[in-house]
């Protein structure tokens, strides 16, 4: 299970892909979409990068900062960044401890095995630091979508 909407996002600090350390409270007043993925240049994970990246000055446009965490190595994000000319921050977290934090390392379920995991997902932060909302087991192909209606009802 997710964090729950309405609850205040953990802040964390990070090492970062644009070769910075990444501060959460660095964004208060802003939206921010922070998004988990299980691993750099993978199929799914790949496409959800390219996704934001394609759809970012739309994101940019409704005010939202979008930050990826995967417990890959910062060696490994710059990679991916460069290789899919990724437009935003990517952050490390080798040890999990954001990762465990937003409550996103859960047991899994696949062909009848089950295993630890990171269960993708995407929470909306507001510029208070607040999650609006917070959306589990995402498919790339409908967030952008969700992020509109989302923002929708939550601007007005």
């Amino acid at each position: 299970m997710a964090l729950e909407e309405n609850t205040v996002a953990p802040l964390f600090a990070a090492p970062a892909s644009n070769s910075n350390r990444f501060a959460l409270k660095d964004l208060r007043g802003r939206w921010v979409l922070l998004y988990f993925y299980p691993e750099d240049d993978t199929p799914t994970c790949t496409a959800q990068a390219c996704s934001f990246r394609d759809s970012m000055p739309e994101l940019q446009s409704m005010g939202i900062h979008v930050i990826g965490v995967s417990p890959d190595t910062v060696e490994s994000h710059h990679r991916f960044v460069d290789k899919y000319q990724l437009n935003y921050t990517l952050v490390a977290d080798p040890k999990m401890a954001i990762i465990k934090k937003y409550d996103v390392w859960q047991l899994k379920k696949l062909y009848g095995r089950e295993y630890m995991g990171i269960v993708r997902t995407s929470y909306l932060i507001d510029p208070q630091g607040r999650i609006r909302k917070a959306w589990s087991n995402v498919r790339h192909a409908h967030q952008l979508k969700q992020i509109r209606e989302a923002m929708d009802v939550l601007s007005r």
